[in-house]
Formats: structure tokens, sequence, C-alpha cells
């Protein structure tokens, strides 16, 4: 037995315990990094850069073997951790009054826009046979929010890292591509800007990106963008919610069916933490209490953890080894993105 206050001895041959602070402190120069190119370029969303660099960072040499090596640890504590904070804080950029104030044909347009990306998105990377959650996890980027959708249910799924990467990468560049292509489009399909600012808010992955694509068609359109976005982003807590409770069904049934083999598995949260905490946060924002000044920090703080973390999981994408699926996951990506553009642009004609 050790002596009181002596520290116990680590066992001869066990690894030390990676440190989390090489990773934090690239994750911190990739966020500075990403806020200086929106800075100089304001049309480049600091999220999609974050990622961005991530990706770049996990295929230079050199800086590579820090990403695998030292940085790993603290690079997956951002992926994870910080992005489950990120979207806490996200709850405060909705209130209840804003999707009420959006009239019941706008937001029966929106949930099924966003059914209709789903279930069709799922179902088309199953067919495919992409590997693991990608099916699920791409299919919740394309038709919520993008990568923090995507972080939101990987944590409840407990997917592989590997799988949310690769998602939160494909997600990244088609709404990257969204906010070049759909300002060409306005015209050609005869959107005026408000039409314009409800279908980017519908159809664009991230609300950066949404904020990119409709402000090139003025203040009212990009106001109804973010409206439309933000009633995208609190279908995130029910669908988490109704993946965790299919979990649990089908761990159920295992158990079941397994006898003690399954009886060790935990069982995953119906609504977890970090959502449980977004919504608390959408009920502060909705009783008008919180002066605007600590939602402007509340938000800054918001997209610099959400940069962190995007930045941790762009590191996390090896190139080389998506050779096997690439093929298979760029069409599911864009096929998801003609039914999210296509669904969303007739809803909006629909609604008016």
């Amino acid at each position: 037995m050790a002596l009181l206050g002596q520290r116990p001895r680590v066992a001869a041959g066990t690894p030390p315990r990676p440190r989390p602070l090489p990773g934090l402190a690239l994750a911190g120069l990739g966020v500075a990094a990403a806020w200086a190119t929106h800075a100089l370029i304001p049309a480049v969303p600091m999220l999609t850069a974050a990622v961005v660099f991530g990706l770049t960072a996990a295929h230079v040499p050199g800086v590579r073997a820090v990403v695998r090596g030292r940085g790993k640890a603290g690079l997956s504590l951002a992926g994870k951790r910080l992005m489950r904070l990120g979207i806490v804080l996200l709850g405060l950029k909705l209130s209840l009054d804003d999707v009420l104030g959006l009239g019941l044909a706008t937001v029966a347009m929106v949930l099924g826009v966003v059914a209709a990306t789903f279930f069709g998105t799922w179902w088309l990377g199953r067919r495919m046979g992409l590997p693991g959650d990608q099916p699920l996890l791409i299919a919740t980027g394309y038709s919520i929010c993008g990568a923090s959708a995507i972080g939101a249910v990987s944590e409840v799924t407990e997917s592989e890292e590997r799988d949310a990467a690769v998602s939160v990468a494909l997600v990244t560049l088609c709404g990257t591509l969204a906010i070049a292509v759909l300002p060409l489009l306005q015209g050609p399909l005869g959107l005026d800007d408000a039409e314009f600012g409800r279908w980017a808010g519908a159809s664009v992955h991230d609300v950066g990106q949404v904020v990119a694509t409709a402000q090139t068609a003025g203040a009212g359109a990009l106001g109804d963008a973010v409206l439309v976005k933000l009633m995208r982003v609190a279908v995130l807590a029910p669908l988490v919610a109704a993946v965790g409770l299919s979990l649990r069904a089908r761990r159920s049934a295992a158990r079941g069916a397994g006898g003690a083999r399954g009886a060790g598995k935990r069982r995953p949260p119906v609504l977890p933490l970090f959502v449980a905490g977004f919504l608390v946060m959408v009920a502060v924002r909705s009783t008008g209490w919180v002066p605007g000044a600590a939602l402007g920090v509340a938000g800054h703080v918001q997209e610099l953890l959400l940069a962190a973390a995007l930045f941790g999981l762009g590191a996390a994408v090896d190139l080389p080894s998506l050779t096997r699926t690439g093929g298979r996951v760029a069409v599911v990506g864009v096929c998801a993105w003609v039914v999210v553009a296509g669904v969303s642009y007739g809803g909006v004609l629909l609604v008016g």
C-alpha cells in the first residue's frame, strides 16, 4: 500500500497518458488562422475555413506527425467536448417567438424539407454501402445544421471519429459550394429576395454558410434566411432524442436475444446533457431577459468553440484512406445536395 501523500507508481511498461495541451494549442492556431481568413475574405465563413485548415494540417509533412502523434488527444478533445459546449450556446440564437413568427405554412415547409432530406439521404447512403454511421451522420448534417448536428448525433451513437470527420468534410464542402452556386441561380429560378432568403435558409447546411449565401440578396433576404435556418436547428433536439430512443430499443432487443453478452453495454441517453443544455438556452433566449451585449459575446464564444471543434474533426480525416469509399461518398453528397435544394425550392414556391 502506498504511503499517505505518496503518488502511486505507474506499472512498468505502461505508456503515459497523452496530454491534450499540444493538440489544443494546435486547434487554437487553426482557429486564429480561420478568424484571420474570414476577416480578410468575409465571404469565407470562419467555420468553413477551420475545417479546411484542419484537413490541411492532417496532410502537410511535419505538421501531420504532430496531428497523428502528440496532438491527437487534444484534437480529439476539441472535436468532442468543445463541440458540445458550442451546441449548448447555439441555443441562444433561437427564440420561440422567432419560430412562431415564421407562420405555420413556413414551419410545415421546413419540417417537410428536413424529413425528405434526412430519410432520402439516409436511404441512399445505406444503398450505396457507406460504412459505419456515415449514412446517418451525413443525412443529419444535410437536413439540419451541418457539422453541429453531426457532432450531436455522433455523441449519442458513439460513432467512430473517422465517420464523423468524413461526414463533416463532405457537408462542409457542399455548403461551401452553395455560397458560390445559389446566388447565381436566383435570377434563372425567378426568386425575389425574400424567397431567395428562405430558400438559402432551408437548403444550406451551416448557419455561417447560410449568412454568406443570403447576404448577397440584401438585409431582408438575410433576415428570412436566418429565421428559416434556426427553425431547422430547432429540429436538432427531437432528432437526437429519436436516435437515442431507437438505439435503446435496438440494444434492449439485442440483450434479449443475446442474454448476458449484451448486459454490460451502456444504454445511450434519450436526451444527452448537452442537448438538454441547448434546450435550456433556447428557453433562456425566449424570455427576452438576456441583454443584447451578452448574446453577442455568447455568439462569438460559440463560433470560436465550434471552429476549434471543426478544426479537430478536419484533422481526423485521412484522405488516402477514403479511396475505398470516396466515390460513393461523393455520389451521396451530390444527390443529397440536389434533394435538399430541390425540395426546399418547391417548398418556397408553395408557401409563396
